[in-house]
């Protein structure tokens, strides 16, 4: 989506830039894009005559949408929040963006799904999701894919870590610093993504040789998973998290990692199971090779202890 010489910045309107990852979107956005970027006291996404009116004088050509309610333990309790946080919000951006002809990029999840399927989930299989967050994101997918626009990319993720945000890994670390035995979910198997690595994926999407060719068949818009390649469960990734940290702090005071089942470690919203996700049909766009979790975690953990 890079200008040519002599044209103006494409402007970027960015969402929930003040979270984990609107941060990283910050960190790495290409140079060739002008950056506005909005935190929730700077924008509520729910709040349509705000948004149209920023929109409208704004103009920008992309909008990335990173906000959402994602504490999915507290979305049980908060179901309304979180219906209007991330079911209404993504739908009231994408009638904004079909407004001004913006391109919208609304994040979303593996939590669509149930987990009952024991294959990489690809974009066509039926969504079920089993807690109010997973409902929450899918009505918001659905409200993009009903606003009209048909410029957007819908992008399912999971397991996301990353700097300047609260994740599993950074739990992992703090807890092997402060206890001998940690007992970890051995029965959940999904895909540690790095907030690094899925927004580079965004950018890569975005620069699709057919981005511009608005209205024409086989344009590249639509629903796109991305995560980390590979696959391991939570108690797998507890293991390679406390290893790395072992490299490079002496002395974490873990001794024990134990796997556990998830009837073990009771919480208000259900998990799915199986949640791998199939990132071809983004390979076969971009011609992007996605790196597996485990190096990403390596480059996450020289990144963190530079």
């Amino acid at each position: 989506m890079s200008p040519h010489r002599g044209e103006p910045r494409p402007l970027l309107l960015l969402t929930g830039a003040g979270g984990m990852l609107g941060g990283m979107f910050r960190l790495r956005m290409p140079a060739y894009y002008e950056l506005h970027a909005c935190d929730h006291a700077a924008l509520d996404i729910t709040d349509a005559a705000r948004v149209n009116e920023l929109v409208e004088r704004l103009r920008p050509r992309v909008i990335v949408n990173c906000a959402a309610f994602a504490r999915v333990d507290d979305c049980e309790q908060s179901r309304e929040l979180a219906l209007r946080v991330n079911g209404e919000g993504p739908g009231i951006l994408a009638r904004a963006a079909h407004q001004v002809g913006a391109v919208l990029v609304h994040i979303s999840t593996d939590y669509v799904f149930d987990g009952c399927k024991k294959a990489p989930y690809v974009e066509e299989d039926a969504a079920a999701p089993l807690s109010v967050y997973g409902l929450s994101k899918l009505r918001g997918e659905q409200a993009v894919a009903a606003s009209g626009l048909t410029r957007f990319f819908i992008v399912r993720t999971s397991w996301l870590y990353g700097p300047g945000g609260g994740n599993f890994v950074e739990t992992i670390i703090r807890l092997a610093k402060e206890r001998e035995e940690l007992r970890i979910v051995a029965d959940q198997i999904g895909c540690p993504t790095y907030t690094r690595d899925l927004v580079l994926a965004v950018f890569r999407l975005l620069d699709t040789p057919r981005h511009l060719d608005v209205g024409q068949n086989g344009d590249p818009y639509g629903i796109y998973h991305f995560a980390g390649a590979g696959q391991c469960s939570w108690f797998e990734f507890a293991e390679d998290i406390v290893t790395l940290l072992r490299r490079h702090e002496p002395g974490p005071a873990v001794k024990r990692i134990l796997p556990i089942r998830t009837e073990d470690y009771p919480l208000p919203a259900a998990r799915p199971r199986w949640s791998v996700l199939s990132t071809e049909k983004y390979q076969r766009l971009t011609g992007a090779v996605v790196p597996h979790w485990r190096q990403s975690l390596q480059d996450y953990f020289e990144a963190r202890f530079a």
